[in-house]
């Protein structure tokens, strides 16, 4: 469109950017359309490498006797899902690298990519069995996260509030299923042997208390249908039993003797219970994607109609005289602003003042239901920095590290994020 210039021609006027201002919003929309198509295929993904993971772990602790079919066919069906990532990725490589939407995203990309290119290496050491059923999980699990991370930082560059929450919800959603898969893997190694040593019985509780946390956020963010279903999921008569099984596997003794049957059934139901998570993330991006769409179908018909509208009012051609615009400042005690219109028309500088005045307050009000889904993301990479500190400072495991960071907050009675400010905080301090 040729929007009216100034005085000299090649000077953008405030119509130029009020037009610039809608387009950038729409090609924000029309980039998290693109990118809800990579979300998806990331999420089916990692499903099936949570499923072949668990396979493997079946596989490796009963000595290659078991799950010798089973771990092939999930190995192709990964195989399948990871060229479709693939493939959804290089649709959207320009947009991505083009217009440089976030320099972590990117980077995340690059480690997930590079995580999946030894994906083939772990499985010829789970077919040889050369690595314990321990280690192939850490190394699933570490590829797993790669890719959930890619979904969590996409989140982290939404500036639409709807879409940012959904993606919130979709990203501790995977990751409290990611959670709900590694438990399944400690309690098969628990349940297969037959006896839980404390070590075992302490990642159980942390695992357990790590996906409440989880989902608590989910249910924050989520949509009324997604969160029906969780509802489902949540009073299946299933849940019961894996609660009886927990009991079994965190009640340390050295009287302790299980059958180790019942790692069949722990498996059996473990699994169910992902699988039903899968149905609940499913709706979760099918409701960001039909929110992506509306958004943007409503952001370009905003853009065109304002286009219609500043066209209309140049019409009225420029003044002879021109007009001083007097600024109401909200704050107390201020005088406000003022500024010349440059000889626009009084017609057309109000009206344009009053676009520009109701661009500010939508964008504002944006910004501000943007606020909470920002912190629930800042919150937990706060947390994952004290754990990564704690881990080097105390030299102790991930999971000792999510222990301690738990015990100083109920010591303290305080929140987690909080305390996890303050250790940072303290790191910055003994550099």
């Amino acid at each position: 469109m040729n929007t009216k210039r100034n005085s000299v021609s090649d000077i953008p006027s405030a119509g130029d950017y009020l037009i610039a201002s809608k387009a950038c919003e729409l090609m924000n929309l029309q980039y998290f359309l693109q990118m809800g198509k990579l979300t998806q295929c990331v999420s089916n993904l990692v499903h099936s490498l949570q499923r072949e993971r668990g396979a493997s772990n079946m596989f490796l602790g009963s000595s290659g006797k078991r799950f010798v079919e089973e771990r092939q066919s999930l190995a192709v069906e990964s195989d399948r899902l990871r060229r479709e990532f693939e493939l959804a990725l290089a649709e959207i490589h320009e947009e991505l690298t083009g217009h440089t939407v976030s320099s972590r995203l990117l980077n995340q990309i690059a480690s997930a990519l590079h995580s999946l290119d030894g994906l083939s290496e772990l499985r010829r050491c789970v077919i040889a069995q050369k690595i314990t059923a321990e280690s192939a999980t850490e190394d699933y699990s570490c590829l797993i996260q790669n890719l959930i991370a890619v979904v969590f930082e996409a989140a982290d560059t939404a500036v639409d509030p709807t879409i940012a929450g959904l993606l919130v919800a979709m990203v501790h959603l995977m990751n409290g299923k990611e959670l709900c898969g590694q438990e399944r893997a400690v309690g098969s190694a628990g349940f297969s042997s037959g006896t839980f040593d404390r070590a075992l019985s302490q990642r159980i509780m942390h695992l357990i208390d790590a996906q409440e946390r989880c989902f608590k956020v989910f249910a924050s963010f989520a949509d009324k249908h997604s969160l029906i279903l969780w509802q489902e999921v949540r009073a299946n008569e299933r849940e019961g039993e894996i609660e009886r099984l927990r009991r079994l596997a965190s009640s340390v003794g050295p009287f302790k003797d299980l059958d180790p049957e019942l790692a069949d059934q722990w498996f059996t139901l473990m699994t169910e219970r992902m699988d039903a998570l899968k149905q609940v993330e499913d709706s979760v991006e099918g409701c960001f994607h039909a929110r992506c769409t509306e958004r943007f179908a409503d952001a370009r018909n905003s853009l065109a109609h304002q286009e219609t509208l500043i066209a209309s009012l140049e019409t009225g051609g420029a003044s002879t005289q021109p007009l001083l615009v007097l600024c109401n400042s909200e704050t107390e005690g201020t005088t406000g602003a003022a500024f010349s219109s440059g000889g626009v028309s009084q017609q057309f500088g109000r009206s344009i003042f009053e676009l520009v005045q109701d661009q500010s307050r939508r964008l504002q009000q944006m910004s501000d239901e943007l606020q909470s889904a920002r912190e629930a993301l800042e919150d937990r990479k706060t947390q994952e920095k004290a754990v990564l500190w704690l881990m080097e400072h105390r030299r102790i495991s991930n999971d000792e590290a999510h222990r301690l960071l738990r015990k100083l907050a109920m010591d303290q009675g305080r929140k987690l994020p909080e305390v996890a400010r303050a250790l940072i905080s303290m790191a910055g301090v003994l550099k």
